[in-house]
């Protein structure tokens, strides 16, 4: 790509503008749900808000997300499924879950205030049906409004007690849209405005090094916007910036991509033109199109034929380690018993792509080294009939032996939910950015030097969370959403 293709987002000095087109004291920059947030709270709090969003309306990558949200720690929906959750266990198993290295200043906040969290929720207008999704999936295709996100699966069943924390809007299958109407209503209600079609373009900052507004595009007009108090980027991550994603994550190069296909990763780069920190730039999302469904009652096994993580781990997880530490592809192995006890909507239009009759049949369709499959499952069948798997752990819940014939499902086909002719053919990848700017736990974007920049704040993907290495669906909703209010209460009060 060459230079000329990137727009500059160098600062532009405060008294190099004659008049501003617009003003306000709160000046959030991207409307999904870490601006919504900060919105409403900015709002709420007295000051004069103006939201900005490059698309035709408010909703972002969080409109087209599960909607799941990672909450706990005893909320209403917890204690209706009969679960007793408290912090501290909340803590323990986000600390290992989203580590190693998550922030724990970040999570401890999260933890201690996920109660009061999901009581603001509810108070925007979201409802939590109080039903339990009691099996391994990406994302239930009913109206349940908790499931598990591996919290039961070794070793976090070892290291926290485990009780199910993803809360899902009450609605079937994809909820974030509906998350994101509540929200952004609630926003539009406290008071804020907002101009859609409106792509910040550069920070502009005044004599003292305080960041005073925004130069945005609209139409191939340029507008300029003055913020008296703060400007609060939540912008969202960098998986659409092929030139950033080669700097900072190349994992996900070639892959699919999780988001509404905006997610450049503008604030950030406007931040550090103006010498802000960044943080955790090569940590991501990765989601491999296997079905937990098959998966729980099969096998994952990698090109050689060998297991090698408990298939009923949250989803995330095993995609992560099947694509950063195993040879590819990847298969789904399960006998026809298995396959026939997935009910219908667990399914998702999968099928298998390759039927055997015997396990040497099966490995000769798949590539594999002769025996290699065939060794896995003598040790697979030899524990799992004493309900046992030593190497891995697997739930004894899910633990009998396979028999032929067996089938191997290709994650590369895709999920076609309903429609198994419309299942995608891609590398059976996808995901997003997870790194950001460098903040505080009320959303001030630190420097270089680990001072705060007057005026500017960030939240939600445009910023570093809570996450270390690792991930858990519900936690980019519920750290964008938490940190964003912090942002904007912080924002409106400078």
């Amino acid at each position: 790509m060459s230079m000329g293709a990137v727009p500059p987002v160098e600062p532009v000095p405060a008294d190099s503008i004659t008049a501003f087109d617009h003003e306000c004291d709160v000046l959030v920059v991207g409307f999904g749900c870490a601006g919504a947030a900060a919105a409403f709270e900015a709002a709420t709090a007295g000051a004069d808000v103006l939201v900005l969003e490059r698309a035709g309306g408010p909703g972002g990558s969080s409109a087209q997300s599960g909607g799941e949200l990672y909450l706990g720690g005893g909320t209403a929906v917890q204690r209706a499924c009969g679960f007793d959750d408290d912090p501290d266990n909340m803590f323990a198993f986000l600390k290992a879950a989203l580590g190693p290295h998550a922030d724990e200043e970040k999570l401890r906040l999260y933890c201690d205030e996920s109660v009061e969290h999901f009581e603001w929720f509810r108070g925007r207008g979201l409802t939590f049906n109080e039903t339990l999704h009691d099996a391994p999936t990406w994302m239930p295709l009913t109206t349940d409004g908790l499931m598990w996100l591996g919290e039961n699966a070794w070793p976090y069943n070892t290291i926290a007690r485990p009780v199910p924390r993803g809360h899902r809007p009450a609605t079937e299958a994809f909820g974030g849209w509906l998350l994101m109407e509540k929200l952004a209503e609630a926003a539009k209600a406290a008071g804020a405005a907002c101009h859609a079609d409106t792509r910040a373009a550069n920070l502009i900052v005044d004599g003292d090094g305080r960041v005073a507004g925004v130069v945005a595009r609209r139409y191939g007009e340029t507008l300029t916007y003055r913020a008296r108090r703060a400007v609060i980027l939540t912008t969202g991550g960098f998986v659409d910036n092929e030139e950033m994603l080669a700097d900072h994550a190349p994992v996900l190069l070639g892959h699919g991509k999780v988001s509404d296909g905006l997610d450049d990763g503008g604030g950030i780069r406007m931040a550090t033109a103006l010498g802000a920190a960044t943080r955790r730039m090569s940590v991501v999302e990765i989601a491999l199109t296997a079905l937990p469904a098959i998966l729980v009652r099969g096998m994952l096994v990698n090109a050689l034929g060998q297991r090698f993580i408990n298939e009923d781990v949250y989803p995330g997880l095993f995609s992560v380690a099947a694509v950063r530490h195993q040879p590819g592809p990847y298969w789904a192995i399960i006998d026809e018993k298995g396959y026939e006890e997935i009910p219908p909507e667990d399914l998702w239009g999968v099928r298998p792509r390759f039927v055997a009759e015997t396990v040497a049949e099966l490995e000769e369709s798949l590539g594999m080294p002769v025996g290699a499959l065939e060794a896995t499952l003598a040790v697979y069948n030899r524990h799992a009939e004493r309900a046992s798997d030593p190497y891995f752990h697997k739930d004894q819940r899910w633990l009998r032996p396979l028999r032929p014939p067996l089938a191997a499902v290709d994650p590369q086909e895709g999920f076609a939910p309903g429609d198994a002719e419309g299942a995608g053919k891609g590398t059976g990848v996808a995901g997003f950015t997870l790194g950001g700017l460098h903040t505080t736990v009320d959303g001030a974007v630190l420097n270089h030097s680990g001072r705060p920049i007057p005026g500017l704040y960030a939240a939600g993907r445009a910023g570093a969370g809570i996450h270390g290495e690792g991930y858990i669906s519900g936690t980019s909703l519920g750290d964008g959403t938490f940190f964003g209010r912090r942002a904007g209460r912080a924002a409106a009060g400078e």
